[in-house]
């Protein structure tokens, strides 16, 4: 897995950084979700990196990037907090501007970074996500049934973790093991197993529903929105596309959006990545000749 790629860990004003980068011309930062780290790539990185540079890096709390202390008001594992980091390990590697894909948890963080550093993003993918404050200003029965875990990781601490911790397999392979290739799946449990990284991972889910609710909601009064193009993908086996009209949504955010689903489950790049390639690449080479 990324045989070709360069391990590094950045030291960020906030974090140290864990990623692996690869290939040449334009750089594309790969952001992942919950509760993998930036191996979830191993299947569209390589490809990728045929084109661009890519980066495939770890969110803050997450794989072997670091765990900063935690704060009551959450701020620590906030997406604006995540966003700062990738913007300045990108920056360390001598990346200016650049483009971003982030699937679930990196999404969330890739769309606040196009918020809160407009010069610095190219464009926007986003994979299996609306924003944070449409979730749960829209939420409903079937939002909470089949999104239970936002609101059971968003407790206080200690009990998701200790109740996680008890098997964390369990809890975090629920949707299945056949869905992971094995070696990422021995590096996802590696990390998940870990009780600083479960205690992270909650902090995630307390920081969205508390600050980050509340930076959605002040660029909504203030009519913020996103500059660069935003992608917008989604699986057609996962809940999105039943509940929300996607683009639709991401059209309130951001005036150019495009998008379509994928015939696949939550994990885009893992479960189908020829089709998610296929969608990514011509979107990306659009972004970077405007």
């Amino acid at each position: 897995m990324f045989e070709t790629f360069t391990h590094r860990q950045i030291e960020t004003s906030g974090a140290v950084i864990n990623l692996r980068h690869g290939g040449s011309g334009p750089p594309v930062l790969l952001l992942h979700g919950h509760p993998q780290t930036h191996v979830m790539w191993h299947k569209v990185a390589p490809k990728l990196a045929e084109t661009y540079t890519v980066v495939c890096a770890d969110l803050r709390g997450y794989g072997d990037s670091s765990k900063p202390a935690t704060t009551p008001d959450h701020e620590p594992y906030s997406k604006r907090a995540m966003a700062r980091d990738q913007v300045e390990a990108m920056q360390a590697l001598g990346f200016e501007r650049f483009a971003v894909v982030g699937h679930d948890r990196g999404g969330r963080c890739a769309y606040r970074m196009a918020l809160d550093h407009p010069d610095r993003i190219v464009s926007l993918s986003v994979l299996d996500i609306i924003p944070t404050a449409e979730h749960f200003q829209r939420t409903d029965m079937a939002f909470a049934m089949g999104y239970w875990h936002w609101f059971f990781l968003a407790q206080p601490h200690p009990i998701p973790e200790r109740l996680i911790a008890s098997d964390p397999d369990v809890f975090y392979l629920r949707r299945g093991r056949s869905l992971f290739d094995e070696a990422a799946l021995a590096e996802y449990r590696r990390c998940y197993t870990d009780p600083t990284t479960i205690h992270a991972m909650c902090e995630d889910y307390r920081a969205g529903a508390t600050i980050d609710m509340r930076l959605d909601e002040e660029d909504q009064k203030a009519g913020r929105r996103i500059a660069c193009p935003v992608q917008a993908l989604w699986g057609l086996k996962n809940g999105l596309e039943r509940w929300y009209d996607v683009v639709g949504v991401w059209r309130d955010w951001a005036g150019r959006v495009e998008g379509h689903g994928i015939d696949c489950g939550h994990y885009l790049a893992e479960e189908a990545p020829e089709e998610t390639l296929a969608a990514l690449e011509p979107f990306l080479e659009r972004a970077f000749k405007d």
